[in-house]
């Protein structure tokens, strides 16, 4: 039995009137919660953009595209920095696991003048064939030959892994693979150039992870081991079942 089942096990049962009591004092805290989150993101919006001066080219279904062309007559563009790179056989789990949440969002998001995008250093034909075994139907491109994922630090050099720390989430840090998950955020103004105005990395990718919102719900959360890679249990969700092997790919920190 783990922890978790053993605390919930162990809960307290306690009367109607004081589940109201505890449940309300919660609710206020919950209610605090918000309030920050919605001051968090309004210092977010206020954060001062960089111009993008290269002009990246990404292998798109259509032909060659810019980073400009990306935003499909929108003004904002988001970016899933999806780890598949070249000769990987499949795309990361955890990686899959965010963009298991986007094709319910994007109508929604486009309603608010955004496009989604993943982005991958992995080959276009890779990426077609794991897309197609994966049902999805968001736009994917491939930076593969671009500077793109490494200028947004998704993406190492040999070198760089070598010397044991890359520069990851705003710091020097190890990380396990030559790939790493994140989401970034630009902006086209009426000239059509093109601003980078956010970028999140580690478990700030989480939020593309509405399920893990649901789960924080429930009696025992995530129920996740108490290891540094908290979503080793997550599976691509064609594999999942007892004969699916181990091994996510994302190291959130």
């Amino acid at each position: 039995m783990n922890t978790a089942t053993s605390e919930i096990n162990n809960h307290p049962v306690v009367s109607s009137e004081r589940w109201l009591s505890e449940r309300k004092t919660l609710l206020a805290r919950e209610k605090e919660l918000m309030r920050l989150h919605d001051q968090v993101a309004r210092e977010r919006r206020a954060l001062p953009w960089e111009r993008v001066e290269t002009d990246y080219v990404f292998d798109t279904a259509e032909g060659r595209r810019t980073l400009s062309e990306l935003f499909d007559g929108r003004r904002q563009l988001l970016v899933q920095h999806f780890m598949f790179g070249p000769g990987w056989e499949q795309g990361c789990p955890s990686c899959s696991f965010m963009a298991d949440h986007t094709d319910g969002m994007n109508v929604h998001l486009a309603q608010r003048d955004i496009t989604l995008v993943a982005i991958s250093r992995a080959p276009l034909a890779d990426i077609a064939r794991f897309r197609q075994r994966m049902g999805w139907r968001f736009r994917w491109v491939s930076s593969h030959g671009s500077d793109f994922n490494h200028d947004f630090n998704v993406s190492f050099t040999p070198e760089e892994q070598a010397r044991g720390e890359v520069y990851y989430n705003y710091g020097m840090r190890p990380f396990p693979v030559e790939e790493a998950p994140g989401v970034s955020v630009f902006y086209k103004d009426d000239t059509g150039q093109v601003f980078h105005t956010y970028s999140t990395y580690g478990r700030g990718v989480e939020v593309m992870m509405g399920a893990y919102n649901m789960m924080d719900l429930t009696p025992k959360g995530r129920d996740e081991r108490d290891v540094p890679h908290k979503m080793e249990w997550v599976r691509h969700h064609d594999r999942y079942g007892p004969e699916a092997a181990a091994g996510s790919c994302c190291a959130h920190t």
